[in-house]
């Protein structure tokens, strides 16, 4: 039932003062009814929920909504540790400066480094731990683009494949008809929902889709071109949302219990993991929002590095792991792109890296075996290249001991 936003005048004769003290009570619980009725018609958080999400650090947000869980299996994989050091001083903004300068100035709350397999370096921020769930934020694309991959291989879908075949459901057929699957994952469908972070506008592109409570609802009511599907590339979580509302439709159940079946289980991860939904029983957020152990984003790479295999188990297609390594025709803002993963500027095809917003990565450079997570509370977009050359040169030096045969 919509509440009334209309309060009826209190009997009675009061003394002036009291009188405007409860109008003036009564006009900010008018106010307040409004707020609750406005949120619940466009289908977005209530105003309690919108306000701590403006106040909150961006690792906090995971528990703020309805979530999914992805079941571990019973037992881990085994993840070896040797610790050992790593390179004590890198380039940052023109200086060299300790490590440690870096993980503070960008709000790091995790960071992990693996070399061929092994963790060799893992620093947590005092508070948090082993057992603690970080916000994927984007990089829940890569790890989509890897389900999308297990699907590719066994039938059930086609980077050829049309939107409007595959979700008859959307309207707009005649711009879902040219948006292939293909598009979607190389960032390439000229969808016209703007990547939006800016507080003040929270109702607008990508901020917009986060916040509603009918994702689907969202994704029909915004479709329009700002280019012909295909003749450029242009980061839009969107694409994403599409690829998962796809998978969910082809796998017939929903994206968290896909991501436990075919990657969370077989790779071994340590602990459950959760997949923030647009409300209770609704739908995953596929283009961010799944909420994980440090390490376990550390076996996801390690996945990625391992070309597909965790111990003997084959689980990601070696062809879709080439497919990520190749760069798409087009890139995406400035940058090579390729299946929802990022090529790392100034690196070669194998050094590549899931990227999200506040600063969270999962880097991988297959030519050195390195794997590093950085999990933070940093700037929105804010010196990803920066941190990237510092990751580029912890893997270089890492590469550079195991020839010199240092320990």
């Amino acid at each position: 039932m919509t509440p009334s936003c209309a309060l009826s005048e209190p009997p009675g004769r009061l003394r002036r003062g009291r009188r405007w003290g409860l109008i003036a009570a009564a006009g900010g619980a008018a106010a307040a009814c409004c707020a609750w009725a406005a949120t619940a018609l466009i289908r977005i958080p209530d105003p309690v929920t919108l306000a701590a999400l403006a106040m909150v650090q961006p690792s906090a947000v995971g528990t703020w909504f309805p979530s999914r869980v992805v079941q571990a299996p019973a037992q881990a994989s085994a993840l070896p540790v040797r610790p050992r050091p790593i390179l004590d001083r890198v380039a940052w903004k023109g200086r060299t400066v300790p490590l440690m300068t870096v993980l503070e100035a960008t709000r790091t709350n995790a960071f992990l480094v693996l070399q061929d397999g092994v963790l060799v370096h893992e620093w947590q921020r005092p508070g948090t731990g082993p057992a603690t769930l970080f916000p994927s934020w984007s990089v829940a694309k890569s790890i989509v683009s890897l389900l999308v991959g297990t699907a590719v291989a066994r039938g059930l879908l086609s980077e050829t494949d049309r939107v409007s075949a595959l979700l008859p459901e959307l309207r707009n057929g005649a711009i879902f008809g040219q948006i292939t699957l293909r598009n979607l994952l190389d960032m390439a469908s000229g969808i016209a929902v703007p990547e939006n972070y800016d507080p003040r506008h929270p109702l607008t592109g990508t901020a917009g889709m986060y916040l509603t409570r009918d994702i689907a609802a969202f994704v029909r009511d915004n479709a329009h071109l700002a280019f012909k599907p295909g003749s450029r590339g242009r980061y839009r979580s969107i694409d994403t949302e599409l690829l998962g509302l796809i998978l969910a439709r082809v796998e017939g159940k929903p994206l968290a219990d896909i991501l436990s079946e075919r990657i969370w289980k077989p790779m071994g991860a340590q602990a459950d993991a959760t997949w923030n939904l647009d409300r209770e029983g609704g739908v995953e957020k596929a283009f961010c929002c799944i909420n994980a152990t440090a390490r376990d984003f550390a076996r996801l790479g390690l996945l990625v590095a391992g070309q597909g295999r965790s111990g003997p188990n084959r689980i990601i297609p070696a062809r879709w792991i080439e497919r990520i390594l190749t760069p798409a025709r087009r890139e995406v803002d400035g940058w090579q792109y390729s299946a929802q993963w990022w090529h790392a500027p100034g690196g070669d095809d194998h050094d590549i890296a899931a990227i999200g917003v506040y600063g969270q990565y999962i880097y991988v450079n297959r030519d050195t075996g390195t794997v590093i997570v950085k999990l933070s509370d940093h700037g929105a977009e804010q010196d990803e290249i920066d941190t990237l050359s510092v990751m580029q040169a912890i893997a270089a030096d890492l590469a550079a001991g195991a020839a010199r045969g240092t320990p």
